[in-house]
């Protein structure tokens, strides 16, 4: 087995066994002993791959989530990439309030926003690039940056409001929101900014 396979390994058997510590306790209560215990493996190799907790948990979500909306086309398949989002924010309830109980509300906004940056950046450009734009890139930032709020609010409240949200309903908003603001926003940056 090579390195790579085997440091993926480890690292998936590490985040099986948080998320199974946080179906039973708070984030903040969840050790390190625990959970190299559980995977049968030294602290030294939990550290080799991992800061803390945290620095494990973000790693998990990023590959649960973030890295596969990455692989969607983002213009043209926007929708399947928010319901695959809704999906695993749905699915991954328990996991996400545990870590927002630990976190709070700020700190697992920032956590949303830092690994959304990439992927609004990238449908702002694609989207500039599709209507033959020119913006500037601070403009470009910040609605990067006002998107991205946004989104990590909207991602909360689905979270801390499970069964009371509409999937549809939130689907339908982010895309009007998206693919109706959006390229008119550009637009009047372009022709006023420029």
């Amino acid at each position: 087995m090579k390195h790579e396979e085997s440091t993926l390994l480890t690292k998936k058997a590490l985040a099986a066994s948080l998320k199974k510590s946080m179906e039973k306790k708070p984030l903040k209560k969840i050790t390190v002993s625990e959970i190299i215990t559980d995977c049968n493996v030294n602290r030294k190799t939990f550290y080799y791959h991992f800061e803390d907790i945290y620095a494990l948990l973000k790693w998990m979500l990023e590959q649960e989530a973030v890295e596969v909306v990455k692989q969607f086309d983002l213009l043209i398949d926007y929708q399947d990439a928010i319901l695959f989002v809704i999906d695993y924010v749905e699915t991954n309830a328990h996991i996400l309030n545990c870590a927002y109980d630990s976190m709070g509300r700020d700190e697992m906004k920032r956590f949303f926003c830092n690994d959304f940056n990439e992927i609004i950046r990238r449908i702002i450009d694609d989207m500039e690039k599709s209507l033959h734009l020119t913006v500037p890139e601070d403009f470009k930032q910040f609605i990067c940056n006002l998107y991205m709020e946004g989104l990590a609010g909207t991602l909360i409240d689905c979270f801390k409001n499970q069964g009371s949200n509409d999937r549809e309903k939130i689907l339908s908003y982010l895309s009007l929101a998206l693919h109706s603001s959006l390229p008119e926003t550009l637009r009047q940056a372009a022709a006023t900014l420029s």
